[in-house]
């Protein structure tokens, strides 16, 4: 199948979805869109930036990278992971740096 076929096929059952889930409804499916949407949802599940890179065919690891945005999902997962259990209170809350608040007030 051509690029074409496959472009269209998409179109068409996006354009079917669209009618029975209307949030679809001003969306651009495209298949572009649909293999961005897997290598980022494959990265959230954990897999391998390499795995990722040889599953969608680039030669190079700095072609995958434009999927390898951390969002906000992602960054809170992390965080998770980190005890701060043998910290004392103070030391947690970064409301305690003065410098700190200060800084990220003028962002």
């Amino acid at each position: 199948m051509t690029r074409f076929g496959i472009h269209r096929v998409v179109t068409q059952y996006a354009k079917l979805a669209s009618e029975t889930h209307l949030t679809m409804k001003d969306k651009r499916i495209s298949p572009h869109s649909v293999r961005h949407t897997t290598a980022v949802h494959l990265l959230r599940a954990g897999v391998d930036i390499n795995t990722i890179r040889a599953w969608l065919g680039h030669v190079s690891l700095d072609t995958t990278h434009i999927y390898a945005e951390v969002d906000l999902e992602m960054k809170a997962k992390a965080l998770a992971c980190v005890d701060i259990s043998g910290l004392p209170a103070a030391s947690r809350c970064a409301t305690t740096l003065p410098s700190l608040m200060t800084f990220l007030k003028q962002l």
